[in-house]
């Protein structure tokens, strides 16, 4: 018997289960590996609280420990992704705070994009009517965004007499869709159309509004089918090599790909690989 005693937890790979998770101010489903997040406020489209802000940002955080969630879909109900932050429950109480409490506020919104960008799950956005202000950060925070014709983006920032440098999007929309456009939708506030944000590759593609989401559950799925160990690594990757050198980012993609080599998914994708190969016979 060893001398030493082991969390239970930490043997587990602190790993938990959140399928069976009940949400309060928003839906929440797992189905096959892929959850999917419905903000759920139509009759508003689907602004976010104080109380929303916060549950999302300890849900995601929570995910990276989530063994029975592989990817993950946000989306809104009723026609509209997200308007952002609720005129009535959010920017009216900030207008009579004094700047400690606002600190706290913008520094909890932030929080919700850093746990976004810190869970291992693939996070597949479906776009459809307004996403505005806070919702079109969530949509920019996503590591995939489909959306329709008639979805209108908007960082409104600018229009209610603040700077657009809110919850990191001057530092991920440039990367989205390149330093003069991100300029543009921060300086101005003006809405990205559905086909615009696909040309500008703000949407990897565009989908008829009555099947978005069904398409972004579908590409969620394939991807939790794949190997998600693997998947998580490469989005780390994708989020910590934006501060990395070219040859730094090449020895930590070695040390990334080389543990990715000790999964039980690298071998039995090779062990697939080769059941699939017909044999080849000599002098046929």
């Amino acid at each position: 018997m060893s001398e030493y005693a082991i969390d239970p937890a930490l043997q587990a790979g602190n790993h938990k289960l959140l399928a069976g998770y009940r949400a309060t101010h928003f839906q929440w489903q797992v189905q096959d590996g892929v959850a999917t997040i419905t903000l759920n406020r139509p009759e508003r489209k689907n602004p976010l609280t104080f109380d929303s802000y916060a549950e999302l940002r300890d849900l995601f955080h929570q995910l990276k420990w989530a063994q029975d969630v592989k990817a993950v879909v946000l989306v809104g109900a009723g026609g509209n992704f997200c308007s952002g932050g609720d005129v009535h429950e959010i920017i009216g109480p900030l207008v009579a705070l004094k700047a400690p409490e606002l600190l706290m506020f913008t520094r909890m919104t932030g929080e919700l994009v850093k746990t976004m960008r810190a869970c291992p799950q693939p996070i597949i956005a479906a776009i459809d009517g307004v996403c505005a202000g806070a919702g079109a950060i969530m949509a920019m925070a996503s590591d995939m965004r489909l959306g329709t014709a008639r979805s209108k983006t908007a960082f409104l920032f600018n229009r209610v007499g603040l700077a657009g440098c809110d919850m990191g999007a001057c530092a991920m929309l440039p990367r989205i869709i390149g330093q003069g456009r991100a300029s543009e939708l921060l300086y101005t506030g003006r809405s990205l159309g559905g086909e615009e944000g696909e040309r500008w590759g703000f949407f990897n593609r565009l989908s008829e509004p009555e099947s978005v989401l069904a398409e972004a559950q579908k590409l969620a799925a394939d991807l939790a089918a794949g190997p998600s160990f693997a998947n998580g690594i490469t989005k780390t990757m994708l989020h910590q090599e934006w501060a990395m050198t070219i040859e730094q980012a090449i020895e930590a993609e070695a040390q990334a790909q080389a543990l990715c080599m000790l999964t039980g998914d690298f071998s039995r994708a090779y062990h697939a690989f080769v059941a699939k190969q017909k044999p080849v016979f000599e002098g046929n």
